[in-house]
């Protein structure tokens, strides 16, 4: 079964790096990615797939690249 999910990961960010590692999770889990905001403070993007592989991709990009700092993730259904 297929999950929508806006999640917002903030934190300590470097945008172009976490940009560049969710784009990469995502494309491994085979799942959708929407980038729909970035800065310094906080990331913001949609995902859609297999709601496990969602679950995943919040996980990994939890731990984000290692130049990112991330204190607190919010999802919400997209």
């Amino acid at each position: 079964m297929n999950e929508k999910a806006r999640l917002v990961f903030k934190g300590h960010l470097n945008p172009d790096a976490f940009i560049e590692f969710a784009g990469h999770r995502a494309r491994r889990l085979d799942i959708t990615l929407e980038i729909t905001s970035a800065d310094d403070a906080a990331l913001s993007v949609t995902v859609e797939g297999a709601a496990d592989l969602v679950d995943a991709f919040e996980m990994a990009c939890s731990l984000g690249p290692y130049d990112c700092l991330v204190l607190d993730v919010v999802r919400t259904a997209a």
